[in-house]
């Protein structure tokens, strides 16, 4: 018994954390949703501006295949539309 009072300090016993938890399948699920909304977002951002560039630019391109401007085209239906409104006035 006299033997037990030498003893030092116990150590500290190891801390056994709990097992990480899983998610479950619903919350799998919100993840992926949650990442492919992310996704399409940054997607949506990259692709709608070269769309419309492309469009900007195969408008200017087919004038320009044509030899005209828009200008001029938007100047020709102007006096189209006058002349129809002359017309049906009579």
């Amino acid at each position: 018994m006299s033997g037990d009072l030498n003893e030092g300090p116990l150590a500290p016993a190891e801390t056994v954390s709990p097992p990480p938890v899983k998610a479950t399948r619903r919350e799998k699920r919100r993840q992926r949703r949650r990442r492919r909304k992310i996704g399409e977002e940054i997607l949506g951002w990259i692709l709608v501006p070269l769309i419309l560039f492309a469009g900007y630019w195969a408008v200017n391109a087919g004038f320009a295949a044509l030899g005209t401007t828009p200008g001029a085209v938007f100047d020709q239906l102007k006096q189209v539309k006058t002349a129809l409104e002359k017309r049906g006035s009579m």
